[in-house]
């Protein structure tokens, strides 16, 4: 499924995405992986949506299409197929973030936890 959507779906890299967060103030971070992982850890800034429930609450947490939303989860697979989920939604500046959250780890993007 994830080979199937992945040329549907802009990917970036953790530079880029530090980027495009620090010249967009109302870009959206968003978690899509499941609560417990995120209780052990999140990128500070983030907001958590996780897979399971993201077409039933996307729309709640983000009403705006056009917003720039960058998803990761753990390793770069699950976010591909939330970012394809929200496209078919109608949702135009939506991204996969590569290597997802190991990859935020070892680049040392600030951390926090919840719970």
């Amino acid at each position: 499924m994830v080979n199937e959507a992945r040329p549907r779906v802009k990917e970036i890299t953790i530079d880029q995405a530090r980027e495009r967060l620090a010249k967009n103030p109302k870009a959206v971070f968003m978690d899509v992986r499941e609560d417990l992982e995120w209780q052990k850890g999140h990128a500070a800034q983030a907001i958590h949506l996780g897979k399971g429930i993201l077409e039933r609450d996307l729309e709640t947490t983000v009403p705006d299409p056009d917003t720039e939303v960058i998803m990761y989860c753990g390793g770069g697979y699950r976010s591909v197929l939330t970012a394809d989920s929200a496209q078919k939604m109608g949702y135009r500046n939506v991204y996969s973030l590569i290597g997802g959250y190991k990859g935020l780890i070892q680049a040392q993007w600030p951390m926090k936890t919840s719970g």
